[in-house]
């Protein structure tokens, strides 16, 4: 199969593409390689997942990116540094590869930065996706997965959370792009039967995590016997999903929606295990035998209280099984971070 993956040298775009690849697939992977973090470490990504071990030497973004795409081209993988908000630039590769299908993990992401900039969250995460659909359209491609958010679900009541609960209130305009997204999908489900799945990921975390997440964000302080900044008083939670359970999820959705017809979905891909701030926290400092500084701040607008993932229709529709305990990947991913030098 060939498959276009948008954010394909993202954290979890990095490890698909390797798992796609690994499996004996296609991967058309479209990246920008956006400022919000360093592009060298997108370009790690990139060669750690097509399984190159090349030493790159880093000079100016530019030129880099170029090298990078040169040096990766294969057979079996493109490498495209393109927007997805140019939907001319994005027609020309359309052009010159027959697709099967697309995973769409590219996003302005990150509930904070969504309330400075939320004009920018809109033109990319709503935009660049219906650029995308509008391309499906043109060139009949009739099978997408879009990468969607546990945000959606706002300061849900009802724990825990599933799809069918109401999701019409998001409290920062990351979450309510997402919405966006499941909404006006269905609209191109019905009206151009493009075959559909939604994924509401639950705070994704492991090796090749962004830097400017929680658990990443702590490891790299407390190493470096940093203050980390601490939001609240530490009983704020999240359904913590570990990557390789995610790409699982994922690969599993593929295959439905390439055996199945008229498809429609929502899912969601957690861990059903609720983890608080302090727990976190502890895990981390007991990993890395490092004590914390903490400089408490009061909670930040945009942050929910807690999330929990009901995943009964993940376990039923698409025999999704979450395998990777806190505890245990918490370590996996000390030892990475160790490995790495970060």
């Amino acid at each position: 199969m060939n498959y276009i993956v948008t954010g394909g040298s993202g954290f979890i775009g990095s490890h698909l593409v390797q798992h796609l690849l690994k499996n004996g697939h296609s991967v058309i992977n479209i990246d920008n390689f956006d400022d919000f973090y360093d592009y060298q470490i997108k370009i790690k990504n990139t060669l750690e997942s097509i399984g190159k071990t090349l030493e790159f030497s880093f000079h100016e973004k530019e030129l880099d990116i170029q090298k990078l795409i040169f040096e990766t081209s294969s057979n079996n993988y493109h490498l495209y540094y393109q927007d997805i908000r140019d939907k001319e630039g994005l027609e020309k590769i359309f052009t010159k590869h027959k697709v099967d299908a697309i995973i769409h993990l590219a996003a302005l992401a990150g509930v904070r930065p969504s309330i400075a900039d939320p004009m920018a969250y809109q033109e990319v995460n709503i935009k660049g996706t219906m650029n995308l659909w509008e391309l499906c359209k043109a060139f009949n491609i009739t099978k997408f997965l879009n990468a969607s958010s546990s945000s959606v679900y706002g300061n849900n009541s009802k724990i825990p959370f599933s799809e069918l609960d109401a999701v019409d209130e998001p409290i920062s305009p990351y979450a309510a792009t997402k919405k966006c997204t499941e909404i006006l999908g269905h609209v191109y489900h019905h009206l151009y039967r493009i075959n559909m799945v939604h994924l509401r990921f639950f705070t994704v975390y492991g090796p090749r995590q962004r830097p400017d997440l929680a658990i990443s964000k702590f490891t790299t302080f407390i190493n470096s016997h940093q203050e980390i900044p601490f939001y609240g008083d530490g009983s704020t939670a999240r359904d913590y999903t570990y990557i390789d359970d995610i790409i699982d999820g994922i690969l599993k959705s593929i295959h439905y929606l390439e055996t199945h017809q008229n498809v429609y979905e929502i899912i969601n891909l957690g861990e059903n295990e609720v983890i608080n701030l302090n727990q976190m926290l502890a895990t981390i400092e007991e990993n890395l035998d490092k004590k914390a500084t903490k400089k408490i701040m009061p909670l930040q607008p945009g942050d929910v209280q807690k999330t929990n993932a009901d995943i009964t229709k993940a376990r039923s529709l698409i025999g999704y099984h979450p395998t990777t305990h806190f505890q245990n990947s918490i370590k996996k991913f000390v030892e990475w971070f160790l490995k790495n030098g970060s």
